[in-house]
C-alpha cells in the first residue's frame, strides 16, 4: 500500500473532524475544519491547491483545484452528502490522472455513523 503512513495521519485528522462536528454541515464548513486539524496535528497540506492538467503529454491551460494535497502527493476531495456515487469516483480519477499525481482519498463527511475515506490509486502511475 503507498503512502500507507501518511494516509493513516490524514484518516486520524478526517475522524477527528467527524467525532468534534458530526454530520450535517457543508463542505466548505469540514474543509475549514480539516484545514485546522491538519495545522494541529502538523500534516503538511496546501488548501484549494491549483493543479496543472495535462492530456498526452501535454500542459493544458485549465487547471483543478483540489480542496487539500497533502505530503505534497496526496489529493484529498471533500463531499458532504449521503453517500458517494460512482461520478465522485471517477472525478477523483480524472483529477488524479490529469494532474499526475498517484493517489487520491475521496472523503464524505455526509455518511452516518461516520465519515468515510475511500482511496483511489492512479494506475497509470508507477510506484515511488
Amino acid at each position: 500500500m503507498i503512502f500507507e503512513d501518511e494516509c493513516y495521519a490524514i484518516r486520524g485528522a478526517i475522524y477527528a473532524v467527524y467525532k468534534e462536528i458530526g454530520c450535517g454541515f457543508l463542505e466548505a464548513v469540514y474543509q475549514e475544519c480539516l484545514l485546522r486539524e491538519f495545522m494541529l496535528t502538523g500534516i503538511p497540506f496546501e488548501a484549494q491547491k491549483l493543479l496543472r492538467l495535462y492530456y498526452r503529454e501535454e500542459l493544458l491551460d485549465q487547471t483543478y483545484r483540489a480542496d487539500f494535497l497533502c505530503y505534497g502527493k496526496i489529493i484529498v476531495e471533500i463531499k458532504a452528502v449521503d453517500a458517494i456515487a460512482p461520478i465522485h469516483q471517477a472525478q477523483v480519477l480524472n483529477y488524479l490522472q490529469m494532474s499526475q499525481v498517484r493517489l487520491g482519498l475521496l472523503v464524505n463527511f455526509g455518511a452516518y455513523p461516520k465519515a468515510t475515506v475511500q482511496r483511489i490509486l492512479n494506475s497509470k502511475l508507477r510506484d515511488d
